[in-house]
C-alpha cells in the first residue's frame, strides 16, 4: 500500500494518531509505504511520528517538502477554509515515484477503524479517483460550474488512479483553473478538485469515509439539512455510521472534533485511545475555541428551537444562504 498524508506542524499530532490507527488495524498488510507532504513540521514532531513507525516495525515515512502553490503560480491563492498547506496534495504527480499504480490520500483528521484492504483493492472502472459523494445542494454545484447531478465529492479520503491522474494531466488542469480565477477558491482545494474531477470520480461506500454529518443527524434530517439532489440510501448511511472502516472527524457546528475537550462524537473515545498509545499520550486535549460571533448565537438558537424547526431553518441557511454568500464573495461561475 502507498498512502499519502499532508500536514503542517499544528496537525502533526493529529496525523500521528491517524497513522497509528492505520497500522494498528492493518497488521496483516506486509508493506505500507507512507509519504508525508511536510509543510513545516518541527523536528520533535517528526521524531514522534517516526516513533509510531518503529513501534509497528514499519518502514520510516518518506518526508517530502510540500510545494507551495503560491510560489508555483506566482499569485496569492485565497480559500474560504483550511490552510494553504492543503494545496500540497495537488502536486503528487511531481513528488511521488513515477511507477506507482495507485495511491490512497488520507486527511489527518481521520482514524482507520478496520482493514482498508477492500478500499485499496477497488476496481477503478476506468475512473481517475474513488471518493465519497458529499451531500451538497445544487447551488454549491453551480458555484463550481457543475450541473445538478454532477458528482461533488469529499476529498478527505481519495483512492487515486495515479497513472490515469498523470495521463489526464490533472495537475495542469487544476493549476490552470486556479490561475484562471486569480486564486479565488470556493471550498479550498476540494472545490478545485471537484470542478475538475466530477466526471472522473467513482463513488465509494460511505463506510470508507464516515463523516461527522452521519453522526450529528438522522438520515431524514441530514437530507433536509443538506438538500442534496441525490445521495446514498438510508441503509448505506446507517451501515457506515455503525460499522465505519474510516471515521472522518469533519467540522460541524453541532459537535466538537475528537481532539477537542468535551467532544461527544461517538468515536472521540476511540481517537483518545489511539492517542494514549502514541508518543503524544501526555499532551492535553485541545481547548475548544468557542466562536462568540453569529455561529455561536445560531447554535444556541438551534438547541432551543424544536428539532424539526431547527433542521429546516439550518437547511435553508446551509443549502441556499451559504452558497449564495460564497457566490457573492467570489463573483464567479467556475468552468474548466
Amino acid at each position: 500500500m502507498h498512502i499519502v498524508y499532508a500536514s503542517d506542524d499544528n496537525f502533526a499530532e493529529i496525523m500521528g494518531v491517524s497513522i497509528l490507527s492505520l497500522f494498528q488495524n492493518n497488521k496483516d498488510v506486509s508493506e505500507i509505504i507512507i509519504y508525508i507532504l511536510d509543510s513545516g513540521i518541527n523536528d520533535e514532531n517528526k521524531q514522534r511520528v517516526e516513533m509510531v513507525f518503529r513501534t509497528y516495525n514499519r518502514e520510516l515515512p518518506v518526508w517530502i517538502p510540500a510545494i507551495n502553490i503560491n510560489d508555483v503560480l506566482g499569485i496569492e491563492v485565497r480559500q474560504d477554509r483550511g490552510s494553504i498547506s492543503q494545496f500540497a496534495r495537488l502536486f503528487i504527480s511531481r513528488v511521488l515515484p513515477e511507477d506507482l499504480d495507485r495511491v490512497l490520500y488520507l486527511d489527518c483528521d481521520i482514524i482507520v477503524n478496520k482493514s482498508i484492504s477492500e478500499l485499496w483493492n477497488m476496481d477503478f472502472k476506468g475512473k481517475t479517483i474513488a471518493a465519497l459523494l458529499d451531500p451538497f445542494s445544487i447551488l454549491y454545484r453551480k458555484n463550481l460550474g457543475l450541473e445538478k447531478n454532477d458528482v461533488l465529492f469529499n476529498s478527505g479520503v481519495m483512492l487515486i488512479n495515479f497513472q490515469k491522474w498523470k495521463l489526464n494531466n490533472v495537475e495542469d488542469r487544476l493549476l490552470s483553473l486556479i490561475n484562471k480565477y486569480n486564486g479565488l477558491i470556493p471550498q479550498g482545494d476540494q472545490g478545485a478538485l471537484g470542478a475538475i474531477l466530477s466526471k472522473e470520480t467513482l463513488l465509494i461506500h460511505p463506510k470508507f469515509n464516515a463523516i461527522t454529518l452521519f453522526y450529528d443527524f438522522t438520515y431524514e434530517d441530514m437530507m433536509i439539512y443538506r438538500k442534496s439532489p441525490y445521495y446514498y440510501s438510508k441503509s448505506e448511511i446507517e451501515n457506515a455510521r455503525d460499522n465505519p472502516v474510516i471515521v472522518h472527524f469533519t467540522t460541524s457546528f453541532l459537535s466538537r472534533r475528537a481532539w477537542n475537550e468535551g467532544s461527544k462524537h461517538p468515536y472521540a473515545e476511540k481517537w483518545i485511545e489511539y492517542k494514549n498509545m502514541s508518543p503524544w499520550k501526555d499532551e492535553k486535549l485541545r481547548i475548544y475555541k468557542v466562536n462568540q460571533g453569529w455561529k455561536e448565537i445560531y447554535l444556541r438558537l438551534y438547541k432551543k428551537l424544536p428539532i424539526n424547526v431547527s433542521v429546516r431553518l439550518s437547511g435553508l441557511l446551509q443549502a441556499y444562504g451559504r452558497p449564495l454568500l460564497i457566490k457573492a464573495k467570489y463573483n464567479i461561475h467556475w468552468k474548466e
